[in-house]
């Protein structure tokens, strides 16, 4: 960039002398599991597409999670750091059935690259290794530009409603009166932009994730995971139903439910194992997507509303978890010495 100026200091010559730190460790180990799960998943989308614009989209994304792993594996094998086992080919059946339509993966694919956006931007800052800081450096602008194709094949072929439309400030404008925070009864303000910007993203997020447990639900064998799942469901179902109101009482047009675009198909092509950790990984993401909420929110109906569905997600994100660990499916992230 030619705004800044350049400082001449690099630490490139020591990088590789350096051992890994607990957040380059983490994040690392992060990101190859993550990218593992996304090869299984969309290799199994791309065998059941149609869509030639969506086809690339889901090549695209295959082998981004195939390049982000392979340089991953190179700072791993250099710190003498043992490889992840991730997700393999066992946890997928390519033969099977189609249990989703071309359009849904256009809305997943931009549920999980938002994802990794938010896995990215908290790593870049705390990175020391500069070679390692590059590379989440440019797995954000990568998936960036991926974000960008997304959006593009959802707007032209006009399968998602964008933001609402608000007016524009007539000038500048300070809050005045304390009632500005209220939210059930009395002169409740309307929603602010930062309020709709968030709603909106929770309601897009949150119908692609009941899209895609609606079909998990469907094929899932084991009958503990399958209770898990449809508690997910119903939850997921009112909590949109919730945020999707608020538009609705002040004349907001807001994304809707995808849910006609999984199949009636039972015949399971993921393992168990990998739609369970999928699940418990996306809805941990959620925890941090209602904390940005809540940090740009100014209405307490909104608070309660988010505080509420945060509380559910913890415990839906425990419980899988737990069972994860009784199966002997949990993979531990690196950590820290037991000095005890």
């Amino acid at each position: 960039m030619d705004i800044l100026k350049p400082i001449n200091l690099s630490t490139k010559e020591l990088d590789e002398s350096q051992s890994l730190t607990s957040v380059e460790m983490g994040k690392l180990w992060a990101t190859y599991n993550g990218n593992s799960m996304s090869i299984q998943i969309l290799s199994y989308f791309l065998r059941h597409c149609d869509d030639e614009y969506i086809k690339t989209l889901l090549e695209n994304g295959i082998a981004l999670s195939k390049d982000f792993i392979q340089r991953i594996e190179v700072f791993l094998k250099k710190g003498n750091f043992p490889i992840p086992v991730g997700f393999t080919n066992d946890d997928v059946n390519l033969g099977a059935p189609r249990l989703y339509e071309d359009v849904f993966y256009v809305h997943y694919l931009k549920y999980a690259a938002k994802a990794g956006l938010s896995i990215y931007a908290v790593a870049i800052p705390l990175v020391m290794r500069e070679d390692i800081r590059e590379f989440f450096v440019y797995c954000m602008q990568s998936t960036t530009i991926f974000l960008g194709q997304i959006n593009n094949v959802l707007s032209e072929k006009k399968l998602i409603s964008k933001p609402p439309i608000i007016p524009t400030p007539e000038g500048t404008d300070y809050i005045q009166k304390q009632n500005y925070l209220k939210g059930f009864v009395g002169d409740v303000r309307p929603l602010h932009a930062l309020e709709i910007t968030h709603l909106y993203d929770n309601i897009e997020n949150n119908t692609t994730s009941k899209a895609l447990l609606l079909g998990f639900y469907q094929i899932v064998k084991d009958e503990k995971i399958k209770a898990l799942f449809k508690r997910g469901l119903e939850m997921t179902d009112k909590a949109v139903k919730q945020y999707m109101e608020k538009f609705h009482k002040e004349n907001l047009l807001s994304p809707s439910f995808i849910d006609h675009l999984v199949t009636t198909s039972t015949y399971p092509p993921f393992s168990d194992k990998i739609m369970l950790f999928h699940k418990v990984d996306m809805f941990s993401m959620k925890i941090r997507s209602f904390g940005n909420s809540l940090a740009v929110n100014g209405r307490r109906d909104l608070a309660m509303l988010y505080g509420r569905t945060l509380i559910n997600i913890g415990l839906f994100v425990d419980d899988g978890a737990n069972i994860l660990i009784e199966k002997g499916w949990m993979e531990s992230p690196p950590k820290a010495y037991d000095r005890t």
